[in-house]
């Protein structure tokens, strides 16, 4: 495949590097330093595209793609009060996005584990959980998009609990979500049940970049002549 890198950075070239190896091509590469080459002709010599920049710019360069009717994989976080409307634009492109707040493997069993887990613990009015995510000091979205979906993975069936706050609050129907920013930290999350009898708690941490990398690989890959919307559990079939 000839792969269009929207977002450059260090998680765009962990992808560059497993994308080659694995035999594709990177047919278009934007940084900060080459913005003007994001456009929509230069998009469309690419046979799908992966986009991690941020917040600010990822509901419009998804939208760059579909309109280049270029299939597109977003990693970005921080945008998805936007999201429905990049749904919409798809399904009127007659294209194909796939979002996912972490590519990760692991992370997206991680997810599977927490539903069954917050399912065990939605009746077990004893205990009280909380969620605690350590990123790296140069993510700028707090809590992160992976936080942001263990919490709704529990709101989803948790009976006791109404929203998420990243805040502490006095609430008992606020799950708290906890964020740290701290150097080097690629990625951990952990959900934390506690009482005044025991604490369960499941963990998941990353050692480096190159798991989400090569998600989203594989995600570019399984996206690649499909049209709808889709996510990592699709690539998985979780």
């Amino acid at each position: 495949m000839k792969i269009a890198l929207i977002g450059y950075g260090k998680m765009g070239h962990a992808i560059e590097e497993i994308a080659v190896k694995r035999g594709h091509t990177i047919e278009l590469a934007v940084s900060i330093e080459n913005v003007e080459d994001n456009t929509v002709e230069n998009i469309r010599k690419a046979d799908v595209a992966i986009e991690f920049t941020g917040p600010e710019s990822a509901f419009e360069n998804v939208n760059k793609c579909l309109e280049a009717k270029v299939p597109v994989v977003c990693g970005s976080t921080g945008w998805l009060d936007r999201y429905q409307e990049a749904v919409w634009n798809c399904n009127e492109q007659n294209g194909a996005l796939l979002y996912a707040s972490n590519f990760s493997i692991g992370v997206n069993i991680f997810f599977e584990v927490n539903k069954r887990l917050a399912q065990l613990m939605a009746s077990q009015k004893e205990y009280d959980v909380t969620i605690e995510e350590i990123h790296h000091t140069q993510k700028r979205d707090a809590p992160s998009g992976t936080a942001i979906t263990l919490a709704e993975q529990i709101l989803e069936v948790n009976p006791l609990k109404k929203q998420w706050i990243n805040q502490p609050g006095n609430n008992k129907g606020d799950l708290l979500v906890i964020s740290k920013r701290e150097d080097p930290a690629p990625g951990t999350h952990i959900i934390r049940y506690q009482s005044d009898i025991d604490d369960i708690e499941i963990k998941h941490t990353a050692h480096n970049r190159y798991g989400f990398a090569l998600g989203a690989v594989l995600a570019a890959e399984f996206i690649y002549g499909r049209r709808g919307i889709f996510n990592m559990g699709d690539v998985l079939g979780l």
